[in-house]
């Protein structure tokens, strides 16, 4: 479904609500995002109902598992089983799927286990769009819409003339996603509350519930069944409820729902604060309010209507995660398990930090440098919980999933920019003490030896060493930078040293960063387009830019520029062999380039590096416009908690930040006539490429405020001047305009 037409649907729907409404949201924003684009090929997105950075994703579950449904909706499926309340964008992790609702008329549809209670759907029957999503199920003919407020999930179901049903199913798990314990109460003839325990990626996640139906149900039935184990024998109880109404011709109920992690006081205290009327529209438009103004930090002009979309769905993406983690009085659950109290903060979780420390929270430096103050806050409080910061944190817990300590990059970089009032001592010494846990992932190791070994010895750990030592390389750097900053010389020194311990791993006599053994041998046999368990998700071409903190000593360590420029092109040139089966990470492939996975990210803008930036606008270009389209399978790889999405952003702007942390970013090429983004100091940084097009993508010469600029980056300070960057393009490489 082309989302031109869904504009059109948009706009239909908009002007069902209030006249004051429908002036506003037609002339903004939230009206090119089209929340489909990522739902099928890899981008493992979901459609359904969120405000930005909400601790509720409402959205539908199509009811079988498997790796194409790990965000709980495939595109190409025909079935929905159910609307449950907390779902991952795109993490390649299939857990959440909690709180789980499925209207139906008697008799339903129930096939075998997993799919269960379900109906079919047609894409010719849904819509969705920015904090709304509609669907209709055809075996039962009811209208489902579905909108949000940051912990309430809101549901309007049409009824035809029936006797109907709501089931919530707190049973139902999918994926990685198991239930351990579940309880449902009711409070009165329109009130339930209880929560469900389970377990899966998070080790143990408790959502609590309250949910308040728009009218009282005529009678109920609850099931409860034993959750046993081998080892434990039963460990709890899994509840799956039946509300039965009888409704009339275009009967609504609304079944409004609030989460905590915190307590069901917590999801009673939460539902009565933002969502205390039967009222869908009004929270429907406040969504979207709340979309336009977010969305509207960022201004493009000029595209087609399909770049704008993708743009501004790139844009939500980016905002679809980290999520609210804290009740509306503060209130949540900690990492030491007790219960705590953000007092003038939000507190934050799902941070999938491998990948977003790269360009998504660079992003939120200049959309949301107030979450970001109260996102590293969260962080250090995880640290006085736990002893470490995060490293992949889901629902108050670490799952220790992927490697590196990236929480370190996003509180280096606020820092080095001012933004925050959160308490830098303590931060620097938060990100010492993670990277000092000798008994962690190597990082023993990695300090006495200078990198990560690849073990001959198969009962030692050795999985992903070579990347473990050039991300913990990049990270120390990080701290680094913090410690001469605040003058602590001596961290200081001691981290810049650790930084460079991707020397140790680079082979002059292959001329790639390569895994090393226990005794310091280099592998034997190394090719470096072969996928390996000492390299993570990645091959040795993937990972050997990653030293994105020193590309001048990695231009030297290959033996120069011109050297380094051949390697770059090789990189982009080599083309695996067309029987050749690639990991499922693989995908969005420009020769050994993955677009499709994170590593890859800054690659395309090292040509800058080596006075050849044609190329980086050339390659930049390309994957703007092949890679990401409107279409559900838009994306090229899994869109990753907002990183991939957050690439698009920066790069369709005309630059990116190679280094996350240096305050320079790249210059690329950028997509729209005019951009403009409006600064938390009031101040509006504007680019202008008159004359760009889908031909004219080369860059012929930068001006900033009027006078020619000298430089292959923008920088930080120029950016919050509210400075005016202007590019004349053309469709031609041209000179090297900078030094």
């Amino acid at each position: 479904m082309k989302h031109n037409l869904a504009i059109v649907a948009s706009l239909l729907i908009l002007a069902a609500c209030s006249p004051k409404q429908e002036t506003q949201v037609s002339t903004e924003y939230a009206q090119y995002v089209n929340p489909l684009i990522g739902t099928d090929f890899t981008g493992n997105t979901y459609p359904g109902a969120q405000v930005p950075f909400g601790m509720v994703q409402l959205s539908p579950d199509n009811g079988l598992p498997g790796w194409n449904r790990i965000s709980g909706y495939y595109y190409p499926d025909s079935t929905i089983a159910g609307f449950s309340h907390t779902h991952l964008s795109g993490t390649g992790a299939g857990d959440l799927y909690d709180i789980m609702f499925m209207p139906v008329t008697r008799p339903y549809k129930e096939a075998e286990a997993p799919l269960g209670i379900h109906s079919s759907f047609s894409h010719n029957d849904e819509f969705t769009s920015a904090g709304y999503y509609r669907v209709l199920l055809k075996d039962y003919n009811i209208n489902v819409e579905l909108t949000a407020t940051e912990h309430c999930g809101i549901q309007r179901y049409t009824f035809p003339k029936a006797e109907s049903s709501i089931f919530l199913n707190l049973k139902k798990a999918m994926n990685w996603d198991f239930t351990l314990d579940s309880y449902i109460e009711i409070v009165d003839s329109c009130t339930i509350r209880g929560y469900r325990i389970s377990q899966g990626w998070s080790p143990e996640q408790y959502v609590y519930f309250q949910t308040r139906f728009s009218r009282p149900f005529e009678d109920y039935q609850i099931e409860k069944s034993d959750v046993t184990t081998k080892e434990k024998g039963k460990i709890g109880t899994a509840y799956v409820a039946r509300f039965d109404f009888n409704t009339e011709k275009d009967e609504e109920i609304l079944v409004t729902t609030a989460l905590s992690g915190v307590s069901m006081e917590g999801a009673a205290l939460n539902l009565q604060t933002e969502a205390p009327k039967d009222d869908f529209d009004v929270y429907y438009a406040q969504a979207v309010a709340n979309w336009n103004n977010q969305l509207g930090k960022i201004k493009v002009e000029g595209g087609s209507t399909d770049e704008t979309t993708v743009f501004y769905t790139a844009f939500y993406h980016s905002m679809l995660a980290p999520t609210i983690y804290s009740d509306v009085d503060g209130s949540y659950m900690g990492a030491d398990r007790k219960i705590h109290k953000a007092e003038g903060w939000t507190n934050y979780s799902t941070f999938s930090l491998w990948d977003t420390f790269r360009a998504a929270h660079p992003l939120f430096t200049y959309t949301q440098p107030e979450r970001v103050d109260d996102m590293i806050k969260g962080f250090l409080e995880f640290f006085k919980e736990s002893g470490a910061l995060p490293l992949w944190n889901l629902y108050g817990w670490e799952t220790n999933m992927m490697i590196g300590y990236h929480a370190v990059p996003v509180i280096v970089d606020a820092y080095l920019k001012g933004i925050g009032t959160f308490d830098p001592e303590l931060a620097l010494e938060a990100c010492v003490a993670s990277a000092n846990r000798d008994d962690y992932h190597g990082i023993g190791d990695y300090k006495s030896k200078g990198y990560v070994p690849a073990y001959s010895d198969p009962k030692q750990w050795k999985s992903w060493s070579l990347s473990k030592t050039l991300e913990y390389a990049y990270d120390d750097y990080c701290i680094a930078r913090m410690a001469e900053k605040m003058g602590k010389a001596d961290i200081a020194k001691e981290f810049y040293k650790r930084s460079e311990n991707y020397r140790n791993v680079f082979n002059p006599e292959t001329s790639f960063m390569q895994p090393r053994d226990e005794n310091g041998n280099f592998a034997k046999d190394f090719k470096a387009e072969t996928y390996t368990e000492d390299i993570c998700e990645s091959n040795g071409w993937q990972y050997f830019w990653s030293v994105q903190h020193n590309i001048d000593d990695l231009i030297r360590l290959v033996g120069g520029e011109e050297r380094f420029a051949q390697k770059l092109d090789s990189m982009f040139t080599y083309t695996p062999e067309t029987d050749e089966e690639l990991p499922i990470f693989s995908t969005g492939m420009i020769g050994q380039y993955a677009h499709g996975n994170e590593p890859s990210h800054h690659v395309i803008y090292l040509y800058n590096k080596v006075k050849q930036p044609w190329k980086t606008q050339q390659y930049a270009a390309k994957v703007m416009h092949e890679l990401y389209t409107n279409e559900p399978g838009g994306l090229c790889g899994n869109e990753d908690c907002g990183q991939m999405s957050a690439w698009y952003v920066f790069s369709a702007m005309g630059f990116y930040p190679v280094d996350p942390i240096s305050g320079q970013y790249e210059i690329g090429t950028p997509i729209f006539p005019r951009v403009e983004m409006a600064l938390a100091n009031g101040k509006v940084f504007t680019v202008l490429a008159p004359n760009v097009s889908r031909e004219n993508i080369y860059i012929q010469s930068v001006k900033v405020n009027g006078e020619p600029y000298k430089k292959s980056y923008l920088t930080h300070e120029l950016i919050m001047s509210g400075a005016t960057v202007e590019f004349e393009m053309g469709a031609n490489p041209g000179p090297v305009w900078y030094d």
